[in-house]
């Protein structure tokens, strides 16, 4: 076990798995590749131009990459399937839903985890109330409580025991979008009823990666409403006709993985899946807590990695901008995010370029 531990990367050494990051602070936006997502996606390219494409490494690489998720949130690969939009998976709870079932959602959260709910029809009907409002406003007849536990626009950081409880002693199921907190926050699937994670932010995937993590009592109610070959119990023997045995474990949910773009994720989730995650927590958020120190910001009740402020006109976003910083504007807010490829010098660059 202590060898084990010890021959953990270290955050120096995540670090330099990446070329860049200098001046890079919107990975809330989108992941920079590593090193080595690079070069796996070169190679297979290579390899495919010249006429040796090799579907059956294609299907090792996506399994690799689902055990990678399935250790980064503390489930078994069994409880997880793949897929490529975070959309399309919480479609997949909402046509599992009964009619005229309640969905409880944050205000303002992403649209990816509302607008599947909102336009499921069926009488299904969506209740959002303001973050912090969010656990009092769970209730008897409330069927599902969908919440991304790291809010997008403003990188709060949802009580996720408190709504777990109250979810519980109301009889709710629980959907968490982890998408902006996997990869720097410490995140326990097992303690929610379905978890869904796209991996292109923190995870440094390529776009086309993510993941359902789910328990079994409740993957037991759901329909495999986008069941395709890759559904089956064996997928090179459920390519053709309606006459296919379904996998019996949550694979059954896989939507046909993006070849290239798994080749690409597999070398990163490996790096973050062995990373300690706790120390990966403390760097990122440290960061962010510096940042918000040299600004005067207010420290947020749980810690983010994530700081955002009001900025209507967009004034300070062009400051960092112009000081060669990339950043992003959500809502009326600028937004910066601290990641592993970053370090004290990107505090102090983005400071110097909001106070001077």
């Amino acid at each position: 076990m202590l060898k084990s531990l010890r021959s953990r990367p270290t955050i120096a050494h995540a670090r330099d798995a990446f070329a860049g990051g200098r001046g890079y602070l919107a990975a809330c936006t989108t992941g920079l590749p590593t090193r080595a997502t690079r070069a796996a996606m070169i190679v297979d390219l290579n390899e495919a131009a010249a006429g040796r494409p090799n579907a059956a490494r294609y299907q090792a690489v996506a399994e690799r990459a689902r055990a990678h998720f399935a250790s980064l949130v503390r489930v078994s690969p069994d409880r997880v399937a793949i897929g490529s939009q975070t959309s399309v998976l919480a479609s997949l709870i909402a046509a599992s839903l009964p009619d005229g079932a309640e969905v409880l959602v944050p205000d303002r959260d992403f649209s990816s985890m509302v607008l599947p709910f909102v336009h499921a029809g069926r009488g299904i009907r969506v209740r959002a109330v303001p973050l912090d409002g969010l656990v009092d406003a769970i209730r008897p007849g409330t069927d599902l409580v969908a919440f991304s536990i790291v809010q997008s626009a403003t990188g709060e950081v949802a009580d996720a025991d408190a709504i777990v409880a109250a979810a519980a002693s109301c009889g709710a199921r629980t959907l968490c979008d982890a998408t902006q907190a996997v990869g720097w926050l410490p995140v326990d699937a097992s303690r929610f009823d379905a978890l869904v994670c796209h991996a292109y932010k923190w995870l440094c995937a390529p776009r086309g990666v993510a993941f359902l993590a789910l328990r079994d009592e409740f993957a037991a109610t759901l329909r495999p409403v986008h069941a395709g070959w890759y559904a089956g119990s064996d997928p090179w023997s459920s390519c053709y006709g309606g006459e296919v045995e379904l996998a019996a474990d949550a694979s059954r949910f896989d939507v046909s993985p993006a070849w290239q773009a798994f080749v690409g994720a597999e070398p990163a989730l490996e790096l973050f899946a062995g990373l300690d995650r706790d120390e990966l927590y403390a760097y990122t958020t440290g960061l962010a807590a510096a940042f918000r120190e040299r600004l005067g910001l207010p420290e947020p009740s749980h810690p983010s990695a994530i700081v955002t402020w009001e900025d209507p006109d967009g004034a300070d976003l062009a400051r960092l901008a112009a000081a060669g910083i990339v950043a992003s504007g959500r809502d009326g807010r600028a937004r910066v995010a601290f990641h592993v490829f970053n370090d004290a010098s990107d505090v102090d660059l983005a400071a110097r370029a909001l106070c001077s």
